[in-house]
């Protein structure tokens, strides 16, 4: 695994959704070369029964030059940094008030076990609900094998405020 960078510190000064200064933020990229043990063991860990992704013979006789990367293993990718969190923390927010709210996967290509993939992640959207009671940010990544991309990811976290706070302020 090769770390490139840490994501940004950049702090927002509000969450809403009409506030620019925190929309369009990208951390540095995050690349990793992904190993065949990885793979077995995230194919393990999630129940994948098909040998393909972890029998390199399989892998060949079903057409792949190598294991294949199991579906949301690439997922993984931005959690390779010391504080794979700091890109929310960062903004002033506390993780005890945060919820996984939703996570989309667009698969481009197929990754392999030797690929060198690199993760590029920006914070697309931030809006507001419930009277401004939840407040939502929503995160977009491209992982790509040089200059191909591979796939597409999104989550959206919900931070949940409580009476009266105020997060952020200059970095």
């Amino acid at each position: 695994m090769t770390v490139i960078s840490r994501p940004c510190r950049n702090r927002w000064r509000s969450h809403r959704a009409d506030s620019p200064s925190v929309i369009g933020t990208s951390g540095p990229p995050v690349t990793m070369t992904v190993e065949r043990g990885r793979l077995r063991l995230f194919a393990k860990a999630t129940g994948q029964t098909d040998p393909v992704y972890v029998d390199l013979d399989a892998a060949r006789a079903g057409g792949h030059p190598d294991l294949p990367v199991p579906p949301t293993f690439l997922y993984g990718i931005d959690l390779e940094v010391p504080d794979p969190f700091e890109w929310i923390t960062s903004l002033g927010v506390d993780l005890n008030t945060v919820l996984h709210a939703t996570q989309t996967f667009t698969y481009h290509r197929q990754a392999y076990a030797g690929d060198e993939l690199t993760a590029h992640s920006t914070i697309a959207d931030v809006y507001t609900k419930k009277g401004g009671a939840l407040e939502f940010v929503e995160r977009r990544t491209r992982i790509t094998r040089g200059e191909t991309p591979i796939a597409d990811l999104a989550q959206t976290v919900v931070i949940r405020v409580t009476g009266g706070e105020e997060r952020g302020g200059e970095a």
